[in-house]
């Protein structure tokens, strides 16, 4: 019998559940091929608010996950509120068949309906621009971390949303013990 791609049946993006926590977990844990980003989730889960947090199911199988927690951009004394999409994570079987990119979406969307006006991720410079993810340096943005400046960018959630509040970036606690 030839081999058949694993393909999504049927993708449904929802909100996370308290029962979805095991599997969450282990999509963390196979994505990343380690349980850091697992554990960031469950410590992130218990500390941050708010956060954002959504599972993709495939006929009730879960199979990818996407949190947005908290930052502080810090200028001149003053701190403004954003958020970080961090972390994102799909079962590697499943990887470049559109999982990711519903979860991205759905997350955006309710950061955006929460009121929120930045996000900002340490991610892929070729995959992340599709959903308006720009470099945040040229937009006066600079990361607590070092990572490459293309790696560091920001979406705005609506037009002129960066416009003045560029700043040191600084991440919850939680993203140190990574």
């Amino acid at each position: 019998m030839p081999y058949l791609p694993l393909t999504v049946v049927t993708l449904t993006v929802r909100a996370e559940t308290d029962e979805d926590r095991a599997a969450i977990y282990a999509v963390n844990e196979a994505a990343f091929g380690r349980p850091d980003e697992a554990r960031l989730v469950d410590a992130l889960r218990r500390a941050a608010r708010p956060y954002v947090s959504f599972v993709a199911a495939d006929g009730g199988r879960v199979v990818g996950h996407i949190l947005f927690s908290p930052v502080t951009i810090e200028s001149g004394g003053a701190a403004t509120a954003a958020m970080a999409l961090a972390p994102m994570a799909v079962l590697p079987e499943l990887q470049n068949k559109g999982v990711g990119s519903r979860l991205v979406g759905r997350g955006l969307d309710e950061c955006r309906r929460l009121g929120h006006a930045l996000v900002f991720v340490v991610g892929h410079p070729a995959y992340y621009p599709r959903f308006g993810f720009e470099p945040a340096r040229p937009k006066g943005f600079t990361c607590e971390f070092p990572v490459p400046d293309e790696a560091f960018m920001v979406a705005e959630l609506s037009p002129g949303a960066a416009a003045g509040r560029g700043g040191l970036v600084r991440y919850r606690p939680e993203f140190h013990g990574v």
